[in-house]
């Protein structure tokens, strides 16, 4: 069993940056795949960002690829998203996730964080 914190949220203006983090306990951290999901008030959560067990491969949504981030230091369980050029679409709750399916659906990963709110103001 996985247990997840994120933190790092806030309120930001247009073009800003944040950097959120997501701390996990239990010693098989590394075997974990991890990800991002974010959800809108009115919408459902939406797939952000992934990353492999080890670090070697990413994903992005198509709407963050190339301002966002993702990284992990498995020594430190600890995973990240480092977020630049935030717009206004950018406003949600940020959850950290892990599971050991690689994938975009919600249902890949059975372990979810709280979840960090991030508000994009013009």
């Amino acid at each position: 069993q996985v247990q997840l914190v994120e933190s790092g949220g806030g309120l930001v203006q247009v073009g800003g940056s944040l950097r959120l983090s997501c701390v996990a306990s239990g010693r098989t951290f590394s075997t974990y795949g991890l990800g991002w999901f974010r959800q809108a008030p009115g919408k459902e959560r939406e797939f952000v960002a992934r990353i492999t067990s080890n670090g070697g491969s990413t994903n992005y949504a198509d709407s963050v690829k190339g301002r966002f981030t993702i990284s992990r230091d498995n020594a430190e369980n600890t995973m990240y998203l480092q977020m630049n050029s935030l717009k206004p679409e950018d406003t949600a709750v940020y959850y950290c996730v892990a599971g050991l399916r690689f994938g975009r659906n919600p249902n890949d990963y059975p372990y979810w964080g709280q979840g960090t709110q991030v508000t994009v103001s013009s």
